[in-house]
């Protein structure tokens, strides 16, 4: 039997069924400073969901720089297009998987859609804005986050062209963290950000991904591991 009031942490611990690490460790842009960003999907049992007082969607640590959804959250999430999320299922280090984890695996094709080119082009959007205003404040962005943006452009573009989500930078390492250090200029930056939402703008016109992600597959696999989950329980 399930307790009355699990903890957040007991779910994490006990109901894992996806556990990777992300950042620059997964973007193959780890340095001896990096920490080690690790994220997790987790399901709730299904009879939490029969209370007043539900499950959260979402758990930080118990870890350090550890962050885990409830699988019903990440799913909704993923079918947004979220980049967070979708790439949470294409890192290359996995450090937990179970059966459930791996149907879940198995469904990345699903999440994918052409929203990614909408979804990642407005976070850029948003990331750039601000690397624009520490420019003005400081004379400077901050070079770390400008290196990841250009990384998630990299990453936009590609998965336009090909239909498939690779996260780790190849051998665009050296150029990333040159930018990273400081050596590239903000005016050189700008101008490979431009370039690159130009060519992923270019890559959504002809891509091959569906216009929406295939949501029916997604929620009948929710639905049957919930399904599973109560009878396990009963």
């Amino acid at each position: 039997m399930e307790p009355e009031h699990p903890l957040p942490a007991d779910l994490v611990r006990d109901h894992t069924i996806y556990a990777c690490v992300m950042g620059s460790r997964a973007f193959g842009l780890a340095t001896d400073a990096s920490d080690t960003d690790r994220r997790g999907v987790y399901l709730a049992p299904t009879p939490l969901f029969w209370r007043f007082d539900k499950p959260p969607a979402h758990v930080e640590g118990p870890a350090e720089e550890q962050f885990s959804w409830e699988l019903e959250r990440f799913c909704e999430l993923a079918l947004r297009a979220n980049p967070n999320v979708l790439e949470c299922l294409h890192s290359p280090l996995v450090e937990h998987v179970s059966g459930t984890g791996r149907e879940l695996l198995s469904l990345r094709d699903a999440f994918l859609s052409r929203r990614a080119h909408d979804t990642f082009a407005r976070y850029a959007a948003g990331q750039r804005k601000k690397l624009e205003a520490d420019v003005r404040l400081h004379g400077a962005p901050r070079w770390k986050h400008a290196m990841h943006l250009l990384r998630l452009l990299m990453s936009c573009r590609d998965l336009l062209r090909t239909g498939e989500l690779t996260i780790d930078v190849g051998d665009q390492r050296e150029p990333l963290l040159a930018v990273k250090r400081g050596e590239v200029s903000w005016p050189e930056i700008d101008r490979r950000m431009a370039r690159l939402t130009a060519e992923a703008d270019a890559a959504a016109t002809r891509t091959a991904l569906p216009a929406e992600p295939d949501r029916a597959r997604v929620e009948a696999f929710l639905t049957r591991n919930r399904r599973a989950s109560a009878l396990a329980s009963s």
